[in-house]
């Protein structure tokens, strides 16, 4: 029977699979942890991966100006990696962004070579908004951090006229 796989936007009923996946990663400093009730303030930012009826993927579009919204809390879960989700995810959040007219995204990753892939630039990490560094700040690797910053400009009006069609 083939796997059943689909991008959605999260539902209240998600947050404690979207919690217990990104806990391992918040751990391990991947990521930023994320309480429950932080989770459900956010809702409307999150998309998770569904296979076969479980959770494995989520990922956060944070909105920060009206040109300007992040993509964070990126996670597939170990069993699915190299299956595609991580891109579906980030496609997601650009197809989110571009609804929202939205033009400039931006992550804070340790692996800049996927999002390389995708289509974004490593930018310095200076010049992203003062705004961003407001949850940063919190991380206790915020004096040391060693992410990359990476920056991609969407096209909102290709993505409006091929959604239209």
């Amino acid at each position: 029977m083939p796997e059943l796989t689909a991008l959605r936007p999260a539902t209240a009923v998600d947050i404690d699979a979207v919690s217990t996946l990104l806990q391992p990663e918040a751990k391990g400093d991947v990521i930023l942890p994320r309480s429950r009730d932080d989770l459900f303030e956010h809702l409307s930012e999150l998309l998770v991966v569904e296979r076969n009826h479980h959770i494995v993927g989520c990922a956060a579009l944070h909105v920060y100006s009206r040109n300007l919204a992040e993509i964070r809390s990126l996670v597939v879960a170990p069993s699915t990696r190299h299956l595609g989700l991580g891109r579906m995810l980030v496609k997601g959040c650009e197809a989110m962004a571009c609804r929202l007219a939205i033009s400039q995204l931006f992550a804070l990753t340790y692996v800049t070579d996927f999002f390389l892939q995708l289509g974004f630039a490593v930018i310095p990490r200076e010049s992203l908004p003062h705004k961003v560094w407001t949850v940063c700040i919190h991380c206790h690797n915020f004096a040391s951090c060693n992410e990359t910053a990476v920056h991609k400009t969407l096209n909102i009006k290709d993505y409006l006229q091929n959604d239209a069609h």
